[in-house]
Formats: C-alpha cells, sequence, structure tokens
C-alpha cells in the first residue's frame, strides 16, 4: 500500500512524525479515511480516538479532543490541544 508523510502536533511538540498507510480520525461530518493521494481538504476533527496505521502492518492507537486536520497532495497533518497515544 502507498504511504505519505504524516505529522501529529500539538502545544507539546511532535506527537508523531513519518510514513503512514492510512489515518483514521471523526471529521466534522463523520468519520474519516485518509489514505495516499487523496484530495486535499481541510477540516475540524471532533474528540475521540485516531488510529495510524503504519508501513510494517502496526496500528498505533490515541485519544484527542478534537483538533484540525489538513491533507495534501504528498502530506498529511494533524493538529490537536491533547493528544495521547494508547499502551499497546
Amino acid at each position: 500500500m502507498s504511504t505519505y508523510k504524516l505529522t501529529i502536533a500539538t502545544p507539546d511538540g511532535n506527537q508523531f512524525q513519518g510514513e503512514a498507510e492510512a489515518l483514521f480520525v471523526r471529521g466534522a461530518e463523520g468519520d474519516l479515511a485518509v489514505l495516499a493521494k487523496h484530495t486535499p481538504f481541510i477540516t475540524s476533527v471532533k474528540p475521540g480516538k485516531c488510529r495510524v496505521h503504519l508501513p510494517d502492518g502496526e496500528e498505533k492507537v490515541a485519544t484527542l479532543d478534537g483538533g484540525l486536520l489538513t491533507v495534501g497532495s504528498d502530506a498529511v497533518t494533524l493538529l490537536s490541544g491533547s493528544f495521547q497515544w494508547e499502551e499497546a
């Protein structure tokens, strides 16, 4: 599967920066899945779970308090006031 550069940032710094295959969050109008080569857009993100699928097959899950998602042609940025990875 194709990958893209993903950055997840909070006021405390970057919580993730690297390659991802998919990002799943709840946007302003419902659940979103962002894959490589997604159409660029910007949306608010509601509080809840965030899932990141990595190229090695690992899935990371986190809780966030909402934020802003920017999807570009080759990079995705998720900004959140609070972001906490769950323990595996």
